[in-house]
């Protein structure tokens, strides 16, 4: 296995665990590499490295067995039944999620829309179709760290440095609200339109735009996502 070259996409960092385990010959319930181990062989940080896992667990793909070490999961046909166990398991942590980004990210779409320059808006446009992209494909665990990225590049786009740590704190230490959104049936496509929405107000320094886009996304992402719950019970 070639070494990724200064990566530091995470979505890249899955891409290249989920090769290694069919090139070098894994099989369901067969204990995978350490992160010790695979931080070497790839030449990433161990927290790209523990962000790629915590996605592929989420999804059913490996299973993270504290002080045992990582092994394979079944990967035909069960994502979705893993999915919906631990959406049912994490339900309070993703509401509170949720409501803390109702609170923060509106405005800090109004201060992107006043502050953004045009490196902000290339990087935003890139990363926006990149993660179209994703979603025609339905690679969903490389979409949800490019969501991670969109959010992320707003929040920069602030200017105000505060934000963008808690905003990046948020992603990488409580992932849950990207994770349980994106495998929610439909918002997939729904969040391309909507992240769409928001770049175009941002883009045309319309302040009251990108708050209410940016509200809008949120709140439906957490509708879907609780009409999915709802469908579980």
């Amino acid at each position: 296995m070639s070494q990724i070259k200064k990566i530091r996409l995470s979505e890249s960092v899955i891409d290249a665990i989920k090769e290694m385990v069919v090139k070098d010959g894994f099989r369901s319930g067969e204990k995978f590499y350490s992160e010790k181990e695979l931080t070497g062989k790839l030449q990433v940080s161990r927290s790209s490295i523990r962000e790629a896992l915590r996605i592929l667990e989420v999804t059913g793909q490996v299973s993270v067995k504290q002080g045992k070490g990582i092994y394979i999961a079944d990967t035909q046909g069960e994502r979705f039944k893993e999915f919906s166990s631990w959406l049912k398991n994490n339900e309070q942590s993703i509401r509170d999620n949720f409501e803390v980004r109702l609170i923060i990210e509106p405005k800090a779409a109004r201060s992107a829309a006043e502050n953004a320059d045009a490196g902000d808006i290339q990087q935003m446009e890139g990363v926006w179709a990149q993660f179209a992209a994703y979603a025609r494909d339905h690679k969903i665990e490389e979409a949800i760290v490019c969501d991670h990225r969109f959010h992320c590049g707003l929040a920069r786009a602030t200017k105000n440095r505060t934000l963008y740590v808690l905003m990046k704190a948020m992603t990488t230490t409580l992932p849950n609200g990207w994770i349980s959104s994106l495998y929610t049936p439909g918002r997939i496509d729904q969040t391309v339109h909507e992240h769409g929405d928001i770049l175009r107000a941002v883009k045309k320094q319309d302040k009251a735009g990108a708050e209410n886009a940016m509200t809008r996304h949120l709140a439906n992402a957490l509708h879907d996502i609780t009409k999915h719950l709802d469908d579980l019970t």
